[in-house]
């Protein structure tokens, strides 16, 4: 069986075992038992063509995580004396292990997805192929103040791409900010990945590699919070977001199936609650293409009026009524207990702030509340986190609280996002690489 997609670069990819259905798996892995046994690898940021070698599963990467995390976070700390052990995590399979028939179809499976992917580097010559040689590897890691840690993947191809994981400590875990695309050709002006342009769509598996990274390190981390330093911690991965570089309906074939795979019971096993796609909805059809995946949906609106949102959003073509009955259409279509909605503003002063547009924002949530029965929709405040905009500001906290209140007022809920990880260029707006294929 071999696993082949078609992105919307017309470039043929192959499904390797994180993009991959778990029937799909199964059928290639010669029963579903192993797919399992590999899935528990996975689902714990563990490569289970090292695991289930006679290295002991020994994995190189794993050390070097925890000496870049420890220089992240200026730590007084022997990485010697950090113990990353690994069965404990894998539950009442550990034991059973992947025979040489299975390991055999795994390499092979990975050796497609190398081949397929175009990598940059094919003068790798590794016995066994890893998801760091055929898939991607972390480059870089920078860890903020409050622990928000965002991630720099060097994919098997070349290209580079960011990701973030946001600590929750007091709600016991961390939400995953993950990108779709290389880049992104929507050029919104207050965000720095808008100003890379479209480079590249990533594959599902590259989508899914970077939870499977999350999961690493946030298990190598906890390791490290075991070995004696306390305050170092990062909680599980329980939310992802695909908030991060890239415009998801422009890679929806992709992000579609690698949203599945998130909220597949026997794979990531995440709620499909815990999942939320943003799109800024570049036409009204978007809507109903991502809301076919297993999560809920956000729409970026920035501004209601349709020429402020012109300027702030300049690939814009459809107006804001045109695009609401797009998103109205498909919450009608989804189920109940995914008709909840975020709109997401990010808010910047003196130009999307006024109380006129705060108005506008209740009266397009309360029209798609109206127009769609089950249905809940919450704005979501997004105070502007700078990328050296020659004149947009962060607006003070007493605007955006003031902002908040006429929205509350008005009977709408309204959130204001916290800031997290704008030190390291790791907040909302700022993702974005210089360095590509």
């Amino acid at each position: 069986l071999t696993l082949f997609s078609s992105t919307s670069e017309d470039d043929a990819r192959c499904y390797g075992p994180l993009s991959s259905t778990f029937t799909e798996l199964s059928d290639e892995m010669g029963g579903s038992g192993r797919a399992a046994v590999i899935w528990d690898c996975l689902r714990a940021g563990i490569d289970p063509n090292l695991y289930y070698r006679n290295d002991s599963g020994i994995d190189s990467s794993d050390k070097a995580i925890v000496e870049s995390w420890l220089e992240a976070m200026s730590a007084d700390f022997d990485a010697n004396d950090i113990s990353l052990t690994k069965n404990d995590l894998l539950g009442k399979r550990k034991d059973q292990g992947l025979g040489a028939d299975a390991l055999s179809r795994l390499q092979k499976l990975m050796k497609q997805c190398r081949s397929s992917a175009a990598c940059a580097d094919d003068s790798v010559t590794e016995s066994i192929h890893t998801i760091e040689n055929s898939i991607g590897s972390i480059s870089h890691i920078k860890v903020s103040a409050d622990g928000t840690t965002k991630l720099l993947l060097r994919l098997a191809r070349g290209y580079e791409v960011e990701s973030v994981i946001i600590p929750w400590l007091d709600k016991g875990f961390s939400t995953v900010c993950v990108s779709s695309q290389v880049g992104c050709a929507q050029a919104c002006r207050f965000c720095a990945t808008g100003k890379m342009g479209k480079m590249a769509d990533l594959t599902a598996e590259e989508i899914l590699c970077q939870i499977y990274f999350a999961n690493k390190v946030c298990r190598i981390v906890s390791s490290i919070a075991a070995a004696g330093d306390s305050a170092t911690t990062l909680p599980p991965c329980d939310n992802v977001v695909l908030m991060g570089m890239g415009e998801p309906a422009d890679n929806a074939v992709a992000v579609v199936r690698a949203v599945s795979t998130m909220a597949d019971r026997r794979m990531f096993s995440l709620a499909q609650s815990k999942i939320t796609v943003s799109t800024v909805a570049p036409n009204p059809s978007a809507f109903t293409t991502l809301g076919s995946s297993p999560a809920a949906l956000a729409w970026s609106v920035h501004a209601v009026d349709d020429s402020l949102r012109k300027e702030l959003v300049p690939t814009t073509k459809f107006s804001m009524e045109e695009l609401k009955e797009g998103l109205v259409e498909a919450l009608k279509s989804r189920s109940k207990k995914l008709r909840r909605t975020m709109l997401e503003v990010a808010l910047i002063d003196s130009v999307n702030d006024s109380e006129k547009d705060a108005k506008l924002l209740i009266s397009l949530a309360q029209s798609i509340m109206a127009d769609v029965e089950g249905s809940k929709v919450v704005v979501n405040l997004i105070p502007f986190n700078d990328i050296g905009h020659p004149t947009y500001r962060t607006p003070s906290m007493e605007k955006v609280l003031g902002f908040q209140k006429i929205i509350t007022d008005g009977g709408v809920l309204c959130y204001v996002r916290t800031t997290r990880g704008d030190e390291e260029n790791a907040a909302c707006g700022q993702l974005a690489t210089s360095r590509s294929k």
